[in-house]
């Protein structure tokens, strides 16, 4: 077999790999000495890198996250038609908040129907409160956190909220039946139950201005401030209504609100703060 010196472009086994063409012949000196002789678009043949600036990120909106517009969505659709269905019941408990009538288990009845209802309403609750606290994170803190999913973000918030109702409920329960009568602790129960109900209903046009329309999260967080104090100031009433009212203690009644409504809620507030600084990312 004979060879030649041509260029081996087959790359066939057992011979040295060819040459390119560029390698070969000679190129003039004026393609070397070029200003663009290294710039990867003034060579075609060579392999280029990526041009363009890096772009802005599109912030988390729940307008754009069709899985939470959907929970949103059915979350207000079941509270409308529960809404309307426990009508009589409601205007009952919104009666009941501002006048105490003496035979407490009669004034407060319900259905388990209604019960069900204010359940999911503590659990709405605690869900637009997660929403907001998303959205105040994002704006005001950071908008980058160790972890990458919204939904586990507001999923832990969800949880603390809920875990909030709870040991509030738990207290409350405590303290109760140890200093004052069974059916006065039932009344407060199902008041309470009512007002954390109504708490929700309050928030969900708050947040889905805030959601859908633009709403800036400043002027959300200041209606959900006095959201929030409106409803404290009806459960410091209700509280000194069912409790001491009759006894005119009034001083115990600030006292008895502070630790079980004050303290529970600025501690809250400190374990959402931590936690929003345990999971952002620190530059």
């Amino acid at each position: 077999m004979t060879t030649t010196d041509s260029t081996d472009t087959l790359h066939l086994p057992g011979y040295g790999k060819g040459k390119s063409p560029l390698e070969v012949t000679p190129l003039p000196k004026y393609y070397k000495e070029s200003f663009f002789a290294n710039d990867t678009l003034f060579h075609p043949e060579r392999s280029g890198g990526r041009y363009g600036v890096v772009g802005e990120t599109v912030p988390y909106t729940v307008r754009g996250d069709d899985a939470m517009s959907v929970i949103l969505l059915v979350g207000f659709i079941s509270m409308m038609i529960s809404a309307s269905g426990s009508r009589r019941f409601i205007i009952k408990q919104l009666k009941s908040i501002f006048f105490l009538r003496k035979n407490f288990d009669m004034s407060m009845s319900e259905t388990s129907s209604e019960l069900r209802f204010q359940l999911f309403m503590v659990a709405l609750t605690s869900l637009l409160y997660a929403v907001i606290i998303l959205y105040f994170s994002t704006r005001y803190i950071s908008d980058t956190f160790i972890i990458d999913s919204h939904y586990q973000f507001t999923g832990i918030f969800f949880g603390l909220t809920l875990g909030y109702f709870i040991f509030k409920a738990i207290i409350y329960t405590i303290v109760n039946w140890t200093f004052f009568g069974w059916k006065i602790n039932l009344h407060w129960q199902k008041s309470s139950l009512f007002i954390v109900s109504s708490e929700g209903m309050l928030l969900f046009p708050v947040v889905l201005l805030l959601s859908y329309f633009n709403l800036n999260v400043k002027t959300a967080l200041i209606i959900t401030s006095i959201i929030l104090i409106l409803v404290k100031s009806v459960t410091f009433y209700k509280s000194y209504v069912i409790f001491f009212g009759r006894k005119s203690h009034f001083l115990q009644n600030i006292l008895y609100f502070c630790a079980l409504e004050i303290v529970p809620l600025a501690s809250f507030g400190g374990l959402v703060v931590t936690a929003i600084n345990i999971l952002k990312i620190n530059f």
